[in-house]
């Protein structure tokens, strides 16, 4: 089975289109038969993910370190909780997980969360698609600013390529379905 991280908040915004946008994710990963894994809080974004891929039935994995447990509200009626000991090894957990990322907005957690898998795949730990789903041009300053790193040689402009652009839930899915096609054949 695939899994998809997906990194997002642990509050919701009071737009509308994020939490939908949250909800969208969930259903279309477990309709697909993918699992999600995610940081395993009930709150916030991420609470919405969880709760609408397990509407469809679908496994849905949470990592949360035990002095989050209470703060993030640790969602107990998942397929499976992992407890870790802190975020460094939640983090390596979620990695060693799945198969794809998916990054919605968010704070600064999601934010180190992106940038933190994108350095790994960039050092080549790891080469799987990492995918930033710009809802309502949430990220386009971060999208300036790499580009910023880009122009001033911060950030090679071949590293562009370690990670995809969507604007919609659904270019992100269009993504991984050929993503997954293509190793399968």
């Amino acid at each position: 089975m695939n899994r998809i991280c997906v990194y997002c908040g642990s509050r919701t915004s009071h737009q509308p289109i994020f939490g939908q946008s949250a909800d969208q994710l969930g259903k279309e990963i477990a309709k697909r038969c993918w699992g999600v894994v995610f940081g395993g809080g009930k709150i916030g974004m991420m609470g919405r993910v969880a709760e609408a891929a397990l509407s469809q039935n679908g496994e849905v994995i949470g990592v949360i370190p035990t002095a989050l447990k209470v703060k993030e509200v640790a969602h107990t009626g998942l397929s499976e909780l992992i407890e870790t000991q802190n975020m460094h090894t939640r983090k390596a957990k979620m990695e060693e997980l799945s198969h794809a990322f998916i990054v919605l907005p968010g704070g600064f957690g999601t934010l180190d969360e992106f940038f933190e898998i994108l350095t790994w795949r960039q050092l080549g730990f790891h080469n799987k698609p990492i995918i930033i789903v710009d809802i309502d041009d949430y990220f386009s300053d971060l999208e300036q600013f790499i580009q910023r790193a880009v122009d001033e040689d911060y950030v090679r402009k071949s590293n562009l390529e370690l990670f995809h652009w969507v604007s919609t839930v659904e270019e992100s899915m269009t993504f991984l379905d050929g993503y997954f096609k293509k190793k399968t054949d």
